[in-house]
């Protein structure tokens, strides 16, 4: 059986001549809304544009397709022709409101004959109101999708006509939706196969071998670093670590050292930035015995330490000019001379360099050579601030408090607690989380850590950073919530369990927990 022959495009005509009534509009209307939403070469979103386009030039006005949130349930417009961003902008509705919430809840097409004498139609856009809306119907189909679920709506404005023209429109519309519904469902399973792709190279990449420090988190911000790892350990390049202080960058370079192939080899750190300028020259490169004051025997610099293995320069970007240039040619080279020695030595050594200041800024400024940066960047790795990677802080947190465990036998963290943690913007990042729940373990005689253990910056200033004076109202009202939430989590929910356990009665207890709020939270004070 020989091959079908490729669709051919009707004769090229005026966009007019599509409009209603004409010979052979439908087909010609239907035709391009195929093509369109089956063109491979754009967007859906753009798929979804030209198709109200060609509806529009078919003769429908305002032509709209609405949307449904899956989470919040409510309608929005998010494609249309004849509509203002405004007034699109206000297409906003409610499952069972106005026509097209009638509509989502249904199922089933609405057709309304006169716009202005119908009073379920609400023109929550207000489109209508700046045009002579006399003699307009309205129809609106519903989308279908996955699983019988109603992905949204079309709708048009059609001008007055019969019922059996208006229920041609709403066949025709109910058709177009079928066929919208369709390119949405295929669009969404070519995703999920481009994930599952994505997650079956994934789990072919090797896997992280046990680090030194473990990098903890599991947020999509810190998955991408693991990734990165992942794709340059074995490649032997020199990365740039950049982020902000207290955010990990040497775990990273550690990770990185661990999955490389030089994991057997040294790992070794310099600050840059906490050496005086006179002692980093020696300390990077060596100096020969003589070379300067003091120098009573020779000594081998960091690199040296370093060869055959890794070295970490954190702070790179207070290196000094004429160091600088010193760095570039061991990274070009694989040489250096010691201070004071003449004879160059080579060395074997990878070089991950972190920073959490602006080198293309400092190179603007003069201060940073521009050959040297472009020599260490080669593979970026970014490490996001804590408040970038909000989903870990529980996690950091418990494993900081397996750390800190032997201090004071803490087993776990209060729900008020983790509540204040959560809120603050932790500017000092995770070497700040840390030293809270050190120093919230030393506080705690009862093996919990409660919000009072906590540091008075997250107890005052938890959602702005900035500490205000609390009263002493406010500070025991805290307090009061704290030990009603354990009380309940303690007895698992159950108000007479947890009034009995506070000395008090169910009706005091239900008062309390009503004025903080917690009283709809019942079902889940559980203990964490």
């Amino acid at each position: 059986m020989s091959a079908a022959p490729p669709p051919v495009d009707p004769p090229a005509e005026p966009a007019e001549s599509i409009g209603r009534g004409r010979p052979h509009a439908e087909t010609r209307v239907l035709y391009r809304i195929t093509k369109a939403l089956n063109d491979r070469d754009i967007s859906l979103e753009d798929a979804l544009h030209n198709t109200v386009e060609h509806l529009a030039d078919y003769g429908y006005q305002r032509c709209a397709i609405a949307l449904r949130d899956a989470r919040t349930g409510e309608v929005r417009l998010e494609v249309s022709r004849g509509l203002s961003l405004a007034e699109r902008q206000r297409g906003r509705f409610r499952p069972g409101e106005g026509i097209i919430g009638r509509v989502i809840d249904s199922g089933e097409a609405e057709v309304v004959p006169d716009i202005e004498v119908d009073p379920r139609f609400l023109d929550r856009t207000r489109a209508r109101a700046r045009l002579d809306a006399g003699g307009l119907a309205f129809v609106c189909v519903p989308i279908p999708s996955l699983r019988r679920e109603l992905l949204g709506t079309l709708s048009v404005d059609v001008p007055h006509g019969t019922s059996d023209d208006l229920q041609w429109d709403r066949r025709l519309l109910t058709v177009v939706a079928t066929l919208i519904g369709e390119a949405v469902r295929r669009w969404r399973d070519e995703r999920e196969e481009e994930q599952a792709r994505d997650v079956e190279a994934e789990a072919m990449l090797p896997p992280l071998p046990p680090l030194k420090r473990a990098l903890v988190g599991s947020s999509r911000a810190m998955e991408e670093v693991k990734a990165h790892i992942r794709q340059v350990a074995g490649a032997d390049v020199t990365v740039l670590v950049r982020g902000e202080s207290g955010t990990g960058k040497e775990i990273v370079a550690r990770a990185i050292h661990d999955a490389s192939l030089r994991a057997t080899g040294p790992f070794v750190s310099v600050n840059c930035g906490a050496l005086p300028e006179h002692l980093i020259e020696s300390e990077l490169f060596g100096h020969a015995r003589g070379a300067f004051t003091g120098a009573h025997v020779a000594r081998a610099g960091r690199f040296e330490t370093a060869n055959g293995g890794t070295l970490f320069l954190d702070e790179i970007g207070d290196l000094a000019m004429q160091l600088q240039v010193r760095l570039l040619r061991v990274l070009q080279e694989g040489e250096l001379y010691r201070v004071g020695e003449d004879a160059p030595r080579r060395v074997d050594v990878r070089v991950i360099a972190a920073t959490h200041r602006d080198l293309e800024a400092l190179m603007s400024q003069g201060s940073f050579r521009e050959d040297l940066y472009y020599r260490l960047n080669v593979f970026p790795v970014y490490v996001p601030p804590l408040r970038e990677r909000k989903s870990d802080i529980t996690v950091l947190a418990d494993h900081f408090v397996e750390r800190h465990a032997g201090l004071k036998g803490v087993t776990r963290i209060s729900t008020p607690a983790i509540d204040l943690m959560a809120a603050y913007h932790w500017p000092g990042n995770v070497r700040e989380l840390e030293n809270c729940i050190e120093r919230a373990a030393l506080l705690s005689r009862d093996g919990v850590i409660r919000e009072h253990h906590l540091p008075p910056s997250l107890q005052t200033g938890a959602s702005s950073g900035t500490t205000r004076s609390g009263s002493l109202e406010a500070m025991m009202m805290a307090h009061e919530r704290e030990i009603l939430v354990e009380a309940m989590k303690d007895a698992d929910g159950n108000m007479s369990a947890a009034a009995r356990a506070l000395e008090t009665t169910p009706r005091i207890l239900a008062y309390r927990l009503k004025k903080h709020g917690l009283h709809q939270r019942l079902a889940v004070l559980r203990r964490r």
